[in-house]
């Protein structure tokens, strides 16, 4: 990655293997980054940036405008989401192994031993978030490869600043952000669809966005639901 500067305001460089310049601006702090063609030089690129310069200064606008999120304990009584429902986090304290489970208020408890860290708690509800997601994206996977007839080789979820999932075409492998557990669960089928669809096209173009509405008409409802829905903790 490398950095050039828009004025005063930095802007992040990353060569791929992509036919266009991809610009983005993303949350919280309006940190802009550009997706570029091996071959785009520095001028191009910075070209392009000065060109949209009202848009960006824009973006960055509004998030500048929105308060910081409350700080995030992982204590008792704080809220956090599920498939996009708040529950009510329950921390127990004993003697044994992290573990997690949700039961019914809605909420979520958490056993952890005596004097845990705040970086412990968030594990275990991480690892609790990556288990469900690993038993709820297999079968979408699945349906959605025969109607689309493509194949994955390899699917994996991680943690993700500024994507929902990313596709390697080559690789035919996809990855899923651990985010995704805590957004309505129509999102997380639209993630599936979005990124098997990119082994049919790569980009985002018109063919893309028509395989899109044949395979899920609905996907630009769940696009906005997915990034309009508020995680709260």
């Amino acid at each position: 990655m490398r950095v050039i500067m828009l004025g005063d305001i930095p802007v992040e460089v990353t060569r791929k293997k992509m036919k266009t310049l991809r610009l983005g601006v993303y949350p919280p702090d309006g940190r802009v980054r550009i997706s570029a063609p091996l071959k785009a030089n520095d001028e191009t690129v910075l070209r392009m940036a000065t060109e949209r310069l009202a848009w960006i200064e824009r973006q960055r606008e509004k998030f500048a405008a929105v308060p910081p999120p409350a700080p995030v304990d992982f204590v008792d009584g704080e809220v956090h989401a599920f498939l996009g429902k708040p529950c009510r986090l329950l921390v127990r304290e004993r003697n044994s192994a992290a573990r997690v489970d949700a039961c019914g208020e809605p909420a979520i408890a958490i056993t952890v031993r005596p004097g845990s860290t705040r970086e412990q708690r968030e594990a275990a509800l991480l690892d609790w978030y990556r288990d469900r997601l690993s038993e709820l994206i297999p079968p979408l996977i699945d349906r959605w490869r025969s109607v689309m007839n493509v194949s994955v080789a390899e699917w994996r979820i991680r943690r993700m600043k500024t994507r929902w999932g990313s596709c390697n075409i080559a690789a035919r492998r996809v990855w899923f952000s651990l985010e995704l557990a805590r957004k309505p669960a129509p999102c997380l089928e639209y993630i599936v669809v979005h990124e098997l669809t990119h082994l049919l096209e790569r980009g985002h173009g018109a063919r893309f966005k028509a395989l899109m509405d044949g395979f899920l008409p609905d996907w630009r409802e769940r696009r906005k639901l997915l990034n309009a829905a508020v995680n709260v903790g």
